[in-house]
């Protein structure tokens, strides 16, 4: 039988609260559990780093509605702070979910969701071309999420939105040659054009092209380590630490 990893306060929050609500002081919630204060500071600081609950000086303890993304964020931080290769790696599992959710994804999007992405494709080029050119990063990760915005799952969204914390932990929002941001949007451009005209399969190709593009350029930490030096932040892990 798989052993039960469960706290006393996990366990709490599955079967006895809800999302929004308001739970009590430390001392009287340690009685319910039957544990004491100390143990019971531990166990909400491990809900607070998960992201199941907010705690705060003068409101308390509050639960917040479940996020997948939320209780990955410190894991994969730490993931990169160690081994900025993780990156890559999460590339490639962004890259495969994408993929495999594409017709499903794209199937469920409205007009007012294909019209949001047209207008996103419009600032990224105006970002592109204009005086003076502004990387679009904003634009990537809000067209990306966007076309996998209806899909209601959470883990689905969750590792794609992880995703993207990452692909800012390690500075590639930072600094791109503006060669590979003119490919990347030519083939943003494709993939939006094929979304509005239900061309699924000439999107799906744009995409996995894309993301190869992508992929080979993410290979080469020098990328991230430039930008780092551009903006003079520092170093992949002291922006990490930053961010939390």
């Amino acid at each position: 039988m798989a052993a039960n990893h469960t706290t006393e306060f996990l366990e709490y929050l599955i079967k006895r609260a809800s999302p929004g609500e308001r739970l009590p002081a430390i001392p009287a919630l340690a009685g319910q559990l039957g544990i004491s204060p100390s143990k019971l500071r531990e166990q909400l600081e491990v809900a607070r780093a998960l992201g199941l609950v907010e705690v705060r000086p003068k409101t308390g303890i509050k639960v917040l509605p479940y996020s997948f993304c939320d209780s990955i964020r410190v894991s994969l931080q730490f993931a990169l702070g160690l081994d900025r290769s993780f990156f890559d790696q999460i590339g490639v599992l962004r890259n495969h979910i994408e993929a495999a959710f594409w017709y499903e994804a794209v199937g469920l999007l409205t007009s007012e969701d294909k019209a949001a992405l047209q207008d996103l494709i419009s600032r990224a080029l105006a970002k592109l071309h204009g005086e003076p050119v502004q990387i679009p990063h904003a634009e990537h990760r809000d067209l990306h999420l966007k076309i996998y915005s209806r899909l209601e799952n959470e883990f689905v969204s969750g590792l794609l939105e992880s995703y993207w914390e990452a692909y800012e932990a390690v500075g590639l929002d930072l600094y791109a040659d503006y060669s590979y941001l003119e490919q990347v949007w030519s083939y943003h451009e494709q993939m939006v054009r094929a979304v509005v005209a239900g061309d699924l399969e000439a999107g799906y190709c744009a995409l996995v092209e894309h993301t190869g593009l992508l992929h080979h350029r993410a290979g080469h930490p020098s990328v991230a380590e430039a930008a780092y030096d551009r903006q003079g932040v520092g170093s992949i892990e002291s922006r990490i630490v930053e961010e939390k």
